[in-house]
C-alpha cells in the first residue's frame, strides 16, 4: 500500500489542479464584459469613427457592456466590422480585466478616380474604395482608366507617388493614355510631365528631382510648362 500512496497522491494533485482550473475558467466565462474599447492602428480616425463602430456593434450585438463573456464570439464580431468597406482589418480580444478590445484598420486611400458618373478612391492595396461622408483625402486625381481597370503599372506608381515625400506634397493629378504611358499634372508651377512608361521609373524620379532642385535654386520653375522625363539621362522642358 505505502508503495502506492505517492501514485494515488499524484492523481488526487492532478484531480484537484483539473478541478480548479475548470472551476476558474467557468468563473472567468460567466463574468461580464467590463467595457469596450476602440482604437485605431493607422492615425485619425478619418473615415469610420469612433461612434460608427459603437453604433454598428450595438446594432448587430446589442449592449456588449456587461454582457457575460460566454455569449461574446470575437470572430462573428470581427466579420460584422471586416463587412464595414472602410475597414481594412479589424481584431477583437478580451483582455484579462474582461475589457472587450477593438483594435481597427482603416483603408488608406492614394488616389480619386472620377469617370463615368463613377466616383471611387484607389486604397494602398490597389483595391476600389469609396468616398467618405465624414473626410476627403488629398490625393491625386487619375483619369483615363480602361473599363475602370486599375492595372499593376498604375498601382506602382501611385505607391511610388503616396511614399515619396516630395512627390506626395507636389503630385495631384495622373492621365493614362491609351498605350498605358501616364502623364503628371503637378501642384507647384502647374507644369505637365511626361513620364511615359514606368520602366526606370526610380533614374526618372531622381532626374525629375534633380530638375527641382535646379530650378528651385534658381526660381525658374514658372517658365516651364511642360517636363518630359521620357529620354535618357536628361529632362527635356517646354518654356511657357
Amino acid at each position: 500500500m505505502k508503495k502506492l500512496f505517492p501514485y494515488i497522491k499524484g492523481l488526487l494533485l492532478f484531480v484537484l489542479v483539473i478541478f480548479l482550473y475548470s472551476f476558474s475558467s467557468h468563473r472567468n466565462r460567466v463574468k461580464n464584459i467590463s467595457d469596450v474599447k476602440v482604437s485605431f492602428t493607422n492615425g485619425d480616425n478619418l473615415f469610420i469613427t469612433y461612434p460608427m463602430v459603437n453604433k454598428l456593434l450595438i446594432q448587430n450585438f446589442g449592449e456588449l457592456k456587461s454582457q457575460p463573456k460566454e455569449n461574446i464570439f470575437l470572430n462573428k464580431i470581427e466579420n460584422t466590422l471586416f463587412s464595414n468597406e472602410m475597414i481594412e482589418n479589424a481584431e477583437v480580444f478580451i483582455s484579462v480585466n474582461g475589457e472587450l478590445g477593438v483594435t481597427i484598420t482603416q483603408r488608406t486611400p492614394i488616389a480619386r478616380v472620377h469617370q463615368n458618373d463613377q466616383t471611387y478612391y484607389i486604397d494602398s492595396k490597389g483595391k476600389k474604395m469609396p468616398l467618405s461622408s465624414n473626410y476627403s483625402a488629398r490625393v491625386p486625381l487619375v483619369d483615363g482608366l480602361t473599363n475602370g481597370k486599375i492595372s499593376d503599372n498604375l498601382y506602382k506608381l501611385l505607391l511610388t507617388i503616396k511614399n515619396d515625400e516630395l512627390l506626395n506634397k507636389q503630385i495631384v493629378g495622373i492621365e493614362q493614355t491609351s498605350k498605358r504611358e501616364f502623364m503628371l499634372k503637378t501642384r507647384i508651377g502647374g507644369q505637365q510631365i511626361e513620364l511615359g512608361s514606368i520602366n526606370e521609373l526610380d533614374k526618372k524620379i531622381k532626374k525629375l528631382k534633380a530638375f527641382y532642385q535646379k530650378t528651385f535654386n534658381d526660381k525658374t520653375l514658372n517658365k516651364y510648362k511642360k517636363i518630359n522625363l521620357v529620354y535618357n539621362n536628361q529632362v527635356v522642358c517646354t518654356k511657357k
